[in-house]
């Protein structure tokens, strides 16, 4: 079953860089979004910075995509990264992707919290860019046990719904390597819109794929990956 996931992670950002750039409509919508969410009297300009993580506020800069291969007794890791300024060129690229070798029947999507996160945002974005919904991602019709959707969090849960595990502390527990050039996720809006680095952005999203694929591996009882088996496609 391992070599039927696709393992992904995605980097999102808000739609705009400040809380200035937005229409006087999109002022009053987020508005009513920061007051839900607001901590000690924050506005919704210093709240802005978190607007990414709302697919109705953000976007996506970075779809990154791995699955395992296994051949004469070796195997690899094949990764790919979408990623640009242009969401909807991202998204179809990936959906393609999806479209073309992979189906709900007999293949699965892997990441850590997707079923809260990754897979709803990228479903509501792909409607968002008017793009058509690839199979294995779309939930409409479909029974629970139809939905081939693997959560790493989900699985390390064991039912226990009373807090959330990182991938970070999960890779820290199986003694996985996590390089991650000092970066992490609330990094993403500064380092694209102060910055103007997508290439740092891709290769922090690429090493989330492997440390996901290598705590997965060590969930079904196998060993993680390491760097000689990572191959970029």
């Amino acid at each position: 079953m391992i070599k039927d996931i696709l393992f992904l992670d995605i980097e999102t950002v808000p739609q705009q860089p400040s809380y200035d750039g937005l229409s006087d409509t999109w002022k009053r919508l987020w508005d009513k979004k920061a007051a839900r969410i607001a901590r000690n009297n924050e506005t919704p300009n210093e709240l802005y910075q978190r607007a990414g993580i709302y697919a109705e506020f953000g976007k996506i800069v970075c779809i990154s995509a791995g699955f395992l291969v296994e051949e004469n007794g070796e195997r690899t890791f094949r990764i790919k990264s979408y990623y640009g300024h242009d969401e909807r060129e991202i998204l179809k690229e990936f959906c393609d992707l999806l479209s073309e070798n992979y189906n709900a029947k007999s293949h699965f999507l892997c990441a850590h919290n997707g079923k809260e996160f990754d897979f709803p945002y990228l479903c509501r974005r792909i409607i968002t860019n008017s793009i058509e919904m690839p199979d294995v991602l779309d939930l409409a019709g479909k029974k629970p046990w139809d939905v081939k959707h693997l959560d790493t969090m989900q699985l390390w849960k064991f039912g226990d719904f009373k807090s959330y595990t990182s991938l970070d502390l999960l890779a820290a527990l199986f003694d996985l390597p996590s390089p991650k050039d000092g970066m992490d996720g609330s990094m993403v809006y500064s380092v694209y819109y102060q910055e103007n680095d997508l290439e740092r952005i891709k290769k922090y999203c690429e090493w989330d794929v492997v440390t996901l694929a290598s705590v997965y591996l060590r969930m079904v009882n196998e060993r993680g990956l390491n760097k000689n088996e990572i191959v970029n496609v």
